[in-house]
């Protein structure tokens, strides 16, 4: 405990955890105002017409810009944070004298990570602010939508972490471990970019990325395999980091461990990817079909195969794999699908292309053939494949819930007061780090 305090007071010391809360109040704020009024644009039209109201969630609306604007906040400022706390050691040859401690290497790093996460869970007051800001207000949300999506930024930042933590182990600076960290945090990004409308191996190499990981818990879903692949890769890196940081190892011996390290990482991130376990926590069901639909979906253990003969970026293949096939994949047992080649260099499809649009499903020997993806439609077919009679149970359907409110007080704490609530605490910090220690004493006497 005496050590975790230590590495908490140092991380608090230096000035990248002050000038990462500081940064992450207007923006954070920023991300918060404009949903609340992009959310109140379409809450005055929803006011109107009670249809359109069952659309006017608070996770995509409020909730996701929020935290989004955080989570770049977590991607580009963070790792600067969790660096201090191994790489200055190792710069400044402190390192050595750290590890004559009575702890081993790992519980060091343990130490240090965990000292990490919880100045990372101290920042997460900026966010938590906005939210008082919208209850306060009359807006709605949802408890365990909400805390999933927590969850997921937090095991998002325990992987940052993970990863800068092992940049600081390789590299021989601070800042060039964090360049190596940027490296590996962008290069995620432009793994989601290329996945998006890349070939099928590139899609499926795209699942690895964090990024991905995150916009499962922003969905709704509580998605095991994501989560825990989440968790693995930071503390396995940071593991890692563990195994080759000793400054005593010879290349080699820092070469095998690394290998040995790598390869065990890479074996239980594999591991995990092949769960196929989620739970739908969004208030409006939206990952999920009519329970009694769902219950024969689950039935379906014969090995079910779904053949699209459409585009990855075809519009009406986005919405079926949103409406349709993620749904699926969280219920079929044996789900496979597959994409076809269509010949297609249009975003139309190629003229005279008859079979473009087709989506064939294979179940038990039996055969069927759509072009629709609208869930009304395919279940019904589905059960026709698998011999099944469902009758859909009565469920209430999702209210919505807009509203209208007014982000100008929210606008004057985060880009205001909270700023200036922060710079006034850093700067007694730094002024009572700064006291002589007879002056500290009499000061803590008085206080």
């Amino acid at each position: 405990m005496a050590v975790f305090t230590h590495e908490l007071r140092r991380l608090f010391a230096g000035r990248a955890w002050w000038a990462m809360l500081f940064l992450l109040a207007p923006l954070a704020g920023y991300g918060f105002v404009e949903a609340v009024r992009l959310f109140g644009e379409a809450s005055r039209t929803a006011l109107q017409f009670p249809e359109m109201a069952r659309g006017m969630t608070p996770l995509d609306g409020i909730l996701v810009p929020t935290l989004g604007a955080f989570y770049l906040g977590t991607t580009l400022l963070f790792p600067f944070v969790a660096i201090r706390a191994l790489g200055q050691d190792k710069e400044s040859g402190a390192l050595k004298l750290t590890l004559q401690w009575p702890l081993q290497p790992a519980a060091l790093v343990a130490v240090k990570l965990a000292a990490v996460c919880a100045a990372w869970s101290l920042s997460l007051a900026v966010p938590l602010s906005a939210l008082v800001f919208w209850q306060v207000a009359g807006g709605h949300l949802a408890p365990a939508e909400t805390a999933n999506l927590f969850l997921g930024h937090a095991l998002y930042a325990l992987a940052v972490a993970g990863i800068a933590f092992f940049a600081a182990a390789l590299a021989e600076s601070a800042a060039t471990a964090a360049i190596v960290t940027l490296a590996f945090t962008l290069g995620f990004w432009v793994l989601d970019f290329a996945a998006a409308t890349g070939p099928e191996w590139l899609k499926a190499l795209g699942e690895i990325s964090p990024t991905q990981a995150l916009k499962q818990f922003e969905r709704g879903l509580l998605p095991a395999a994501h989560g825990l692949s989440l968790a693995v890769l930071g503390l396995g890196l940071a593991l890692l980091a563990a195994l080759i940081l000793p400054p005593g190892l010879s290349r080699s011996a820092r070469f095998k461990r690394g290998a040995a390290g790598v390869t065990v990482l890479v074996a239980l991130l594999a591991a995990t990817s092949m769960l196929n376990l989620s739970v739908d926590v969004s208030e409006d069901r939206r990952n999920s079909f009519n329970p009694a639909d769902e219950a024969a979906i689950a039935r379906m253990d014969r090995g079910l195969a779904i053949s699209l003969y459409l585009t990855p970026e075809d519009s009406r293949a986005q919405e079926y794999e949103r409406n349709v096939l993620v749904k699926l994949k969280r219920l079929v047992p044996d789900l496979t699908v597959r994409w076809e080649e269509t010949g297609k260099a249009g975003v139309f499809g190629a003229a005279g292309d008859e079979g473009y649009g087709r989506i064939v499903y294979a179940y038990a020997g039996r055969n069927a053939t759509s072009r629709s993806n609208s869930p009304r439609e395919i279940l019904p077919l589905l059960h026709e494949l698998a011999g099944a009679t469902v009758t859909p149970v009565e469920t209430p359907p999702y209210p919505g819930y807009p509203r209208v409110a007014n982000a100008r007080p929210a606008e004057l704490w985060f880009y205001g007061l909270l700023p200036g609530l922060i710079l006034l605490a850093f700067w007694r910090h730094a002024r009572a780090r700064r006291l002589p220690i007879h002056l500290r004493s009499i000061q803590g006497e008085f206080s």
